[in-house]
């Protein structure tokens, strides 16, 4: 029997996401993200939430896996909020 090995981007297109545009789980402080000259959200987080436009740094919650990674590398506390989104919101994991 052979495994066949998936894309990380195919296994995400498997999972549901409710989005609460109401209120994002993940609040980010600006001025400490600007300060941050490592940006190690960039490169950690798994779905590409965070990215960098015209040297800003940009965060759509609406895509968040809600594994955690971005909070524990954040070195300067740019994350002011992270909380699980409210109640059936949020990822919902499938497996295909």
């Amino acid at each position: 029997m052979t495994v066949k090995k998936e894309t990380i981007e195919h296994l995400i297109n498997l999972d549901i996401i409710k989005v609460d545009e109401k209120k994002a789980h993940i609040v980010l402080d600006k001025e400490r993200c600007a300060a941050c000259s490592e940006k190690p959200c960039l490169l950690v987080c798994p779905a590409k939430a965070y990215t960098l436009e015209n040297s800003q740094l940009h965060f759509d919650y609406a895509g968040c896996l809600e594994c955690g990674t971005c909070r524990v590398m954040c070195k300067n506390k740019g994350i002011v909020s992270w909380d699980y989104p409210r109640g059936t919101f949020g990822i919902s994991y499938r497996h295909g």
